[in-house]
């Protein structure tokens, strides 16, 4: 069944791809990018394409109004997608860009979510919400705890409206990816050298950098993200299928093998 598909962060990575994916399979999208000067181009590209059913629109999600105008759109899904992260040890992190991380990932969401999830219910809708979470919604690795920890909120948040909503037909489901090669990881490993400073704080940026790039450098550090897209063009418009969705197989069965042995975590 066609769908029409509501998607934050489409300008570019996951979002634009499973956005131009899914408007080839004749799904209704409406692909939001946050900065205004996204727009134009991605609605170029996509009328190069020949693409007549994408709808391109500036979403902000620090915009109250881009989020109220959001809220008003004729729906049966939205895909949560937008993201920010800040990396670093969370021990030293400046505090408030923690609260921006939250903001950006966790609050912001789910107050475009309320008002989505609210009108459908008030007009008896049954549609579908996706969240797309992380493999590190799942584990915390160090100097990356700001970040996976929004994503370890966004699962809670929705199991939590899973069993809240049900019993209204609305369906909720995460899409957890790997490390998969976007530019969204390693732009976030860059973010902590804006503040860190080796005359001030006890972690140094050498040390931070090299375990950065180490991790890059290695296969489950650099994946071709196209594995990710196919996988988020048959998630997100689906009518069934499971709440949790990790992609790749081997990164669901390390975390699956993580999740057992943490309750034999010793401190």
């Amino acid at each position: 069944m066609t769908k029409t598909i509501l998607i934050t962060g489409a300008g570019s990575g996951f979002g634009k791809g499973a956005a131009i994916g899914m408007a080839k399979n004749g799904h209704r999208i409406i692909a939001t990018t946050q900065v205004s000067s996204q727009v134009t181009p991605l609605r170029e590209e996509v009328a190069a394409l020949g693409l007549k059913n994408v709808r391109v629109e500036r979403l902000d999600l620090t915009d109250p109004y881009d989020i109220k105008q959001a809220q008003g759109w004729d729906i049966d899904v939205l895909w949560n997608n937008a993201g920010m992260g800040e990396a670093g040890p969370v021990w030293e992190i400046p505090i408030e860009l923690v609260r921006k991380n939250y903001e950006v990932n966790v609050f912001l969401p789910l107050v475009l979510t309320q008002g989505v999830v609210q009108r459908w219910v008030r007009e008896g809708k049954k549609g579908k919400v996706v969240f797309t979470s992380s493999m590190g919604g799942l584990f915390t690795p160090a100097n990356w705890g700001t970040y996976v920890s929004t994503k370890h909120a966004l699962e809670s948040i929705a199991e939590a409206l899973q069993q809240e909503l049900a019993p209204y037909g609305i369906k909720i489901q995460t899409i957890n990816p790997g490390a998969y090669y976007t530019g969204y990881n390693e732009t976030m490993a860059d973010n902590p050298f804006r503040w860190l400073d080796d005359g001030k704080n006890f972690t140094k940026r050498a040390d931070l950098r090299k375990g950065f790039d180490d991790f890059f450098a290695t296969p489950e550090g650099k994946m071709d993200p196209k594995e990710m897209i196919d996988r988020m063009i048959e998630v997100v418009p689906a009518d069934t299928g499971r709440f949790r969705n990790v992609v790749p197989k081997v990164i669901e069965d390390m975390l699956k093998e993580h999740q057992l042995r943490a309750w034999e975590n010793q401190i």
